[in-house]
């Protein structure tokens, strides 16, 4: 139920939360008085609410509503709408992503689903003989975006304030604009050569032929007019209206600048593809771990499965030390990808054995191919079939496995949580940095590249061949853990498949560890999905890499851009007494943003 102080609050009242007027394109904005909200920092403990996401921007505009009475939920959805604006090769309207939802009222935690769909034209075949880089930069690779449709249902099933509120922060940051940053320029930089083969990108992404300078106030006025439209006419609009006719257009002929040399395929969605779509609140996945209660997304994410398998493969593992806990972190980790890649899909097209993955029989059998030195690549995938023998014998090796591909900063995560114990925890996405590299012509909208997150065959029996409206799988892991049914940590992060093992790292090293929240983001990564070798961050290796080689596993340093980073992860915990702990990266991806309603606790009330 709406509260009296949350349905007064109307689209006046936000404007309270926006930036001064706009001022000339490329000039820095006046100076003015420095609150703690103006300064970009990575952890931040107060009361009454808190925020992390990777932008001051974004955080800003997600606090700024719960200031206003807003919730949780309200503020994720704002937060995720502004980050369209200031991290636009990252999120948008025109993307998709999964939320994980903690209830206060309830003390119940549920996920909603707003995931990419492919077209009802798309085959099983359909990127075989294609290669990667020419499927990314495509019309062919823009799945039905579900974004829209999942602030919509957030919203109503979990929000107080309307879609077009909950807008209202991103609409003006887009039309006055943000200070371009140096992750900002770098990564425009990075996707130059492909946003200038399509006019409408290089009109607004390369003003005068070149990224936008660091410190020049970057606007998106064309962006500004869509989300003011969106608040006016809805989600219908996207949906089977007119903004979804011009989203269908620009797939089907992508708007390429003439003399380019760049082979660009034509899309397959239909405005029926649109009209069609559907978010869905699903059930989390949820597994017992060290006495919490650990939530996740279910499929078509592999994020939740994934995580909990391996945190059940470690419980059932006899002892987890420090130096022991990082070979045995590594070691589940590769046991759960090999089933995560054998049985996960979307739930729609493929049976998946969901309950056999997360059982603690499956683990038990799983932990006993754990040894004392690295087991042979590839692991080969169990049987969660229910019936589970324990231990036998060595782990054999599979076929080789193909090469890893290089898993970037892309995707975006955050965290929201508010004065009545609600907590969210959101991935957002358009999948590669940059999408699809696509502007639609007038909107200020990058189209998504989802369809690559299909497997490209020819891969007979894989659960994530493509399908007509087919959900592709994701490894996107937003997670809620609580204790005694109330939260205690809420953490995600970006990165591609290294999601999975960044939030389970930054599980291990606070529930295992010992290290505190801030340690346990911060601390050097590495990432096993199952490959020969372990990418890594330099300072793990430099750190860890010789114990971890002894027991025979190999390191390789995790590519870029940027070279050696893995993730940009935020999070939240919940200290006790109302305290909150957010908490952002201190260096990857440029640094985060974390912000509390009030150092002090009832200020914030």
């Amino acid at each position: 139920m709406r509260s009296a102080v949350v349905a007064s609050l109307g689209l006046a009242v936000l404007i309270s939360l926006v930036a001064p007027p706009a001022q000339a394109e490329g000039e820095r904005p006046p100076p003015r008085t420095t609150t703690s909200w103006d300064v970009k920092k990575p952890v931040a403990e107060g009361y009454g609410g808190a925020v992390s996401t990777v932008d001051l921007d974004a955080s800003k505009a997600a606090l700024g509503v719960l200031r206003q009475g807003g919730n949780a939920m309200d503020a994720a959805v704002a937060g995720a709408a502004t980050l369209g604006v200031t991290e636009p090769y990252s999120a948008g309207l025109a993307g998709g992503g999964f939320i994980v939802y903690y209830d206060a009222r309830t003390r119940r935690v549920t996920t909603i689903d707003g995931r990419e769909t492919a077209p009802k034209a798309m085959t099983s075949t359909v990127f075989e003989g294609i290669p990667f880089a020419d499927a990314v930069t495509s019309g062919l690779s823009v799945g039905v975006p579900g974004s829209v449709a999942q602030w919509d249902l957030a919203l109503r099933r979990f929000g107080t304030l309307s879609l077009g509120q909950a807008l209202r922060p991103a609409i003006e940051t887009a039309r006055d604009g943000f200070v371009v940053d140096q992750t900002f320029y770098d990564q425009t930089a990075q996707n130059a050569a492909r946003f200038a083969d399509f006019t409408s990108t290089a009109a607004l992404y390369l003003p005068g032929g070149q990224p936008p300078p660091v410190g020049s106030v970057f606007r998106n006025p064309d962006l500004a007019r869509t989300y003011t439209e969106l608040a006016k006419r809805g989600p219908s609009w996207v949906y089977g209206g007119g903004l979804g006719a011009e989203i269908v257009a620009t797939v089907k002929k992508p708007p390429v600048t003439p003399g380019s040399t760049r082979v660009v395929r034509q899309g397959l969605m239909e405005l029926s593809d649109l009209t069609a779509y559907r978010a869905l609140e699903r059930r989390p996945t949820k597994i017992s771990y060290r006495g919490l209660d650990v939530y996740g997304m279910a499929p078509p994410s592999s994020g939740g499965s994934t995580v909990a398998e391996a945190l059940n493969i470690l419980e059932a593992v006899p002892s987890i030390g420090h130096r022991v806990g990082l070979h045995e972190y590594l070691e589940a980790s590769r046991l759960s990808f090999a089933d995560r890649n054998a049985y996960v899909g979307d739930p729609a097209y493929v049976d998946v054995p969901l309950d056999g993955l997360l059982s603690n029989g499956f683990a038990k059998e799983r932990a006993c191919l754990i040894g004392t030195t690295a087991m042979p690549n590839p692991a080969l995938p169990g049987s969660p079939d229910g019936s589970y023998s324990g231990c036998s014998g060595t782990a054999p090796a599979g076929p080789a496995a193909a090469p890893d591909k290089a898993e970037g900063p892309e995707t975006t995560h955050l965290v929201t949580a508010d004065r009545w114990g609600n907590v969210a925890a959101y991935n957002i996405t358009i999948e590669q940095t940059g999408g699809a590299g696509i502007v639609v012509p007038g909107r200020g909208i990058l189209l998504n590249n989802e369809m690559t997150d299909f497997t490209f065959g020819p891969a007979p029996g894989d659960p994530n061949l493509p399908a007509p409206g087919k959900r592709p799988r994701s490894s996107m892991a937003p997670t809620i853990v609580l204790k005694d049914d109330r939260p205690l940590l809420a953490v995600g992060s970006p990165g591609g498949a290294t999601i999975i093992t960044t939030v389970l790292q930054i599980l291990v090293n606070r529930l295992d560890f010992g290290m505190t929240l801030p340690q346990a983001i911060a601390a050097p990564r590495a990432s096993q999905r199952n490959t020969p070798t372990t990418q890594a961050e330099q300072a793990f290796i430099d750190r860890y890499g010789p114990q971890l080689t002894a027991l025979g596993h190999t390191f390789s340093l995790v590519p870029g851009p940027p070279v050696g980073e893995i993730g940009a992860a935020t999070g939240l915990e919940f200290l006790g007494h109302g305290k909150i702990q957010a908490v952002a990266e201190p260096a990857r991806r440029g640094g985060g943003s974390a912000l509390v309603l009030s150092p002090s606790p009832g200020k914030g009330r």
